[in-house]
């Protein structure tokens, strides 16, 4: 039986609800914690961020196009779709738009930073999209519901440190997490096993690899250039169907 627009939709929903109470919550405590706490809580999601990107990371390992191994795949795909991304100054565009935003809602703080970060914090990942073919398919939330519940969590201590651009991800989890689950019967059927797909794979680990350079950003190690690399999600596919070709 066909699951209704609302059950399609379920998790996505309970998603964008955690990660707003999320930032209302870490607005709440914004300020009023010592500035210890708030750096600790911080510290502590950029270390479970390295963590989630080491794990995407590994689906290279587990791709392969033609003759070459995943890790080269995905290298190829994040240096060109790096290159492209500073050609398209995508990280440029994103920081207007957050400055945009900014002004429109009056947000004060790291308002892009918190934007950025949390938006491919919460939607680059393997959760996101199988959880989301999974409810949009059967109507069923358990993958979605587990990663609100992390989200949700993570935004507390984003926002306690970013300010309210943590909040406006919930967006990007509407128009992605939604988008694909409503159009999880297509994707489906282009992907049997979304799983073992290689190039589900491929975008995995390369988003896995920009989730660490969330991560190194949050820890305040180094400032990656993250946005630039988000055409590589979208370059990862076709470095894959070159290297099938060629082979």
């Amino acid at each position: 039986m066909e699951p209704s627009l609302l059950e399609k939709l379920s998790g996505t929903l309970a998603n964008a609800l955690t990660v707003t109470l999320g930032t209302a919550l870490g607005l709440a405590l914004r300020g009023r914690l010592p500035e210890g706490m708030a750096r600790i809580m911080v510290q502590g999601v950029g270390l479970t961020t390295l963590f989630i990107g080491l794990s995407m990371a590994g689906a290279l390992g587990k791709a392969k196009g033609g003759a070459l191994d995943g890790v080269v795949l995905g290298l190829v795909a994040l240096v060109l779709g790096g290159i492209v991304g500073e050609w398209w100054r995508v990280e440029e565009g994103l920081e207007g738009l957050g400055e945009k935003i900014k002004r429109a809602v009056r947000g004060g703080g790291s308002f892009t930073e918190g934007f950025v970060a949390a938006s491919l914090l919460f939607c680059v990942g393997p959760m996101t999209l199988l959880g989301s073919i999974q409810n949009g398919l059967t109507g069923d939330a358990s993958l979605l519901l587990l990663k609100a519940t992390l989200d949700g969590l993570s935004a507390i201590a984003l926002t306690s440190s970013f300010g309210v651009g943590v909040g406006f991800s919930v967006l990007v989890i509407l128009l992605y997490q939604g988008g694909v689950a409503l159009l999880a019967g297509t994707l489906a059927q282009a992907l049997p096993d979304p799983g073992t797909d290689p190039r589900v794979l491929l975008v995995t680990g390369v988003g896995g690899l920009m989730v660490l350079g969330v991560g190194i950003n949050l820890l305040g190690l180094s400032k990656v250039r993250v946005g630039s690399f988000l055409p590589a999600l979208l370059l990862a596919p076709l470095v894959w169907a070159l290297a099938e070709w060629l082979s």
